[in-house]
């Protein structure tokens, strides 16, 4: 056996590459009654990381003797324009979707006869599952929606991982660990929901201060009816039960119990998630923003940087310096105080003043996009502009 097959194993016992996704044809997620994707909570909590991945710049990097940025037209109108039914942002957005509901993000790569990729199109699939061809190149069939089946070569994939452990292809499901959280948030919900609706009908609420059986405590309540809500009772007195406390549901009064398992539930899906409350309800900070941005968008971004580099190109495209590179341009977070201080990497030629007016939410100037320097700078080897031997 070679070692392809070592790897990735024999024909008859390929169905261990097969994973399950999460799409809109797909109630994978039902043992809490619903697809993931339909809990507000969920959807909070990927929101932020979602749309920050959308806002990120794609470039084409050619590294060399000289720098160049976007040198070839067709790669730069790829990244920004991947197909015809999404723009670079929008497509971003899907794969950073997918990847955080399934811990895997496909996109297929189109490429013309020459080999060039020319468009890019995200893979919707209920299911995927690793194969091997007859010549031992890895291929990937999906499950598309109304039962077809697509099988395309790995090396014709964007492929993005998350929680990369215990498949040597895939990252691992997070069905197993969202699913007691996501059953605690339904029945917490559904109990709110019965209350509210309830409330209209409910009028007394007895309190028992010891544990009974439901026999026990119906028997309890239908006596309590008896004795002080039937037409009967009469007097307009009553006696003082030990055994419970009674509580009165005043008309236009909702009743809703407490939910603090509820609570502590949205904040483990918080946590696993790695956002708070800040960041879901866009109260955050500078610092706050900086610290998600490098814990959950820039690891992404390198991610994609990779994948993207090694898909989009051949070995020699690769050697002779080119890379895809993603980044975040956008400081509208920052505090006003940090924005101005840019004004120094502007002076130093580090940004350019367009770069900086994009930052304060101001329009480009004309030739605002040349990098200029001080003129009482100069390199300190330098016997002009103060540099040593002046």
């Amino acid at each position: 056996m070679n070692w392809f097959k070592k790897v990735i194993g024999s024909s008859e016992d390929s169905g261990q590459w097969r994973i399950k996704l999460i799409s809109d044809n797909s109630d994978w997620y039902s043992p809490w009654g619903g697809q993931l994707y339909q809990s507000d909570i969920v959807r909070a909590a990927i929101r932020p990381k979602v749309k920050a991945i959308g806002k990120l710049t794609a470039l084409h990097v050619r590294e060399g003797p000289e720098l160049k940025i976007n040198p070839e037209p067709y790669m730069r109108l790829l990244l920004e324009d991947p197909n015809p039914y999404s723009s670079g942002q929008m497509f971003r957005e899907k794969m950073a979707t997918q990847l955080a509901l399934n811990n895997n993000a496909f996109a297929l790569i189109y490429r013309d006869e020459n080999g060039y990729p020319m468009q890019l199109y995200p893979i919707n699939a209920a299911q995927v599952e690793a194969i091997r061809s007859d010549q031992n190149d890895l291929q990937l069939k999906f499950w598309l929606s109304r039962g077809k089946t697509m099988t395309v070569p790995y090396v014709d994939v964007l492929h993005l991982r998350d929680d990369y452990n215990d498949n040597d292809l895939f990252g691992t499901s997070k069905v197993e660990a969202l699913q007691q959280v996501m059953e605690i948030i339904n029945a917490s919900d559904k109990s709110i929901v019965n209350a509210v609706k309830n409330s209209s009908v409910v009028r007394w609420i007895l309190k028992f201060k010891a544990s009974l059986k439901k026999e026990d405590r119906e028997l309890q309540v239908q006596e309590f009816v008896d004795s002080y809500l039937s037409a009967d009772a009469s007097g307009g007195i009553v006696a003082q039960d030990p055994r419970y406390d009674v509580e009165e549901v005043k008309a236009g009064q909702q009743y809703v119990p407490s939910t603090p398992q509820q609570e502590k539930a949205i904040q483990r899906l918080y946590s696993f998630f790695g956002v708070n409350d800040k960041i879901v309800q866009a109260k955050y900070g500078e610092d706050d923003w900086n610290a998600y941005y490098e814990s959950e968008i820039e690891p992404v971004a390198q991610q994609m940087s990779s994948e993207y580099t090694r898909k989009l190109f051949t070995r020699r495209e690769r050697g002779f310096g080119n890379r895809i590179a993603f980044g975040g341009t956008d400081l509208s977070f920052a505090s006003m105080s940090t924005k101005l201080a840019l004004m120094q990497m502007v002076d130093r030629g580090a940004m350019t003043a367009n770069e900086w007016r994009r930052v304060l939410n101001l329009p480009p100037i004309e030739g605002g996009d040349v990098a200029v320097r001080r003129l009482d700078m100069a390199p300190v080897d330098s016997k002009e502009g103060g540099g040593k031997g002046a």
